[in-house]
């Protein structure tokens, strides 16, 4: 093998290391970041507010989108899940099931038909 052979090889050898060995590691963007501040990053920009964007959805596959979509890693998307679903509830408080004043009724108390 003459030098000039050699020296290809080894320079060869050498970029193939250097490509394999320099690999990138896969970095969370959104470790430490609060749910809130996932949000303001991840979702502000086309929703003004996280309230409703949940919309009774199964966790899982609010969970899946999240993570396909908008997030680094699975534990930021559970989390966004979360926060997503606490917020997603009625603005008054309660629904308009538990405010409806119950149905009047005309029947008696056991006592008056007792007393006689």
């Amino acid at each position: 093998m003459s030098l000039q052979k050699l020296g290809l090889s080894l320079l060869a050898l050498g970029a193939i290391a250097v490509l394999i060995g320099g690999a990138a590691n896969a970095q969370n963007l959104d470790q430490g970041k609060s749910v809130t501040k996932l949000f303001a990053d991840s979702c502000a920009t086309c929703h003004r507010s996280a309230r409703g964007l949940a919309k009774g959805r199964f966790s899982p596959t609010l969970f899946l989108f999240l993570q396909k979509h908008y997030t680094s890693s699975s534990g930021s998307a559970w989390a966004l899940t979360s926060y997503l679903e606490s917020v997603d509830t009625p603005q008054r408080g309660q629904s308009r099931v538990a405010t409806a004043k119950p149905p009047a009724t005309s029947m008696r108390s056991p006592m008056s038909v007792l007393g006689r």
